[in-house]
């Protein structure tokens, strides 16, 4: 981690109440940096204010209103002043069959996943392309989560993976139009990461996404925060933390045909079998 990109550095935190937001957060206050850490009005955001940062702001808001959303902002620059980085990390997911999942099981992933990202990103635009950022490397910074399902369509993540794709879509964009006014983007795809989120989701999952995706070797949230932290102080487009997700990336682009093909027999040999684990 570079301390000197981010001491004295606004940075907003979407989703920075719990999981991988909340490691970051967390890594963030450590570095220096000035955060406000926007989530739900809950005990996570009760209990991360309680501990009483100088340097940490709690703001709560639902992602899905803009209205949240631009209260938050507002009283994150009264106490911080303008927003030099915002990281968006606020995510939901609901595994299951195509068939099981309801229209606003599919809207609200978008709501929370997509349009949330979107909308702390509208908000935080006119800070990051201000001049004179005030701080040791003066770019502004844009960082979204969004998933290895979001290069990579999955079995039983039929509304997760399709908002996933939006941020990556988003982010491309976003990229191409804001890097030459001094904005760096940077999408991040992690797999499972050990997280509430994961712990919920779990028993949710059909076993032909359990086969695909167990959880058993899932990254901590450390770890992708890490990772997160040092792709945005090099302005790296794109971050994949962890080695099997990186090869899962190359796969997906060099052979598609080749990776559809062992995800299909995998799912068959589940369908055929739903006792038997599958590799």
């Amino acid at each position: 981690m570079n301390r000197a990109y981010w001491a004295g550095r606004h940075t907003v935190v979407t989703g920075g109440t719990s999981g991988i937001g909340l490691a970051t957060t967390r890594a963030l206050l450590d570095a220096g940096a000035h955060v406000t850490a926007i989530g739900l009005a809950d005990d996570a955001a009760i209990r991360l204010a309680a501990e009483q940062h100088d340097n940490l702001l709690v703001a709560p808001a639902d992602v899905r209103r803009e209205d949240d959303l631009s209260a938050a902002f507002k009283d994150a620059r009264t106490h911080f002043g303008a927003v030099r980085s915002l990281i968006c990390c606020a995510g939901i997911t609901k595994p299951g069959y195509f068939t099981d999942l309801t229209t606003d099981d599919h809207r609200r992933h978008m709501e929370v996943n997509y349009f949330g990202t979107l909308f702390a990103v509208q908000q935080a635009i006119p800070d990051l392309m201000a001049d004179g950022h005030g701080t040791a490397d003066g770019r502004g910074s844009i960082t979204c989560v969004s998933s290895a399902a979001g290069f990579l369509g999955v079995f039983g993540y039929g509304a997760y993976a399709p908002s996933k794709f939006a941020v990556s879509g988003l982010c491309e964009v976003l990229r191409q139009e804001l890097g030459p006014r001094g904005v760096t983007v940077t999408v991040v795809y992690p797999p499972d990461v050990d997280t509430p989120m994961l712990a919920g989701e779990t028993p949710l999952k059909p076993p032909e996404l359990r086969a695909l995706s167990s959880g058993e070797n899932a990254l901590s949230a450390d770890q992708v925060a890490q990772a997160l932290i040092t792709g945005t102080e090099t302005g790296r487009p794109r971050v994949i933390p962890g080695a099997s997700t990186r090869l899962l990336r190359f796969a997906s682009g060099a052979a598609p045909g080749l990776l559809a093909r062992y995800m299909d027999r995998v799912i068959a040999r589940v369908q055929r079998n739903p006792e038997v684990p599958s590799p």
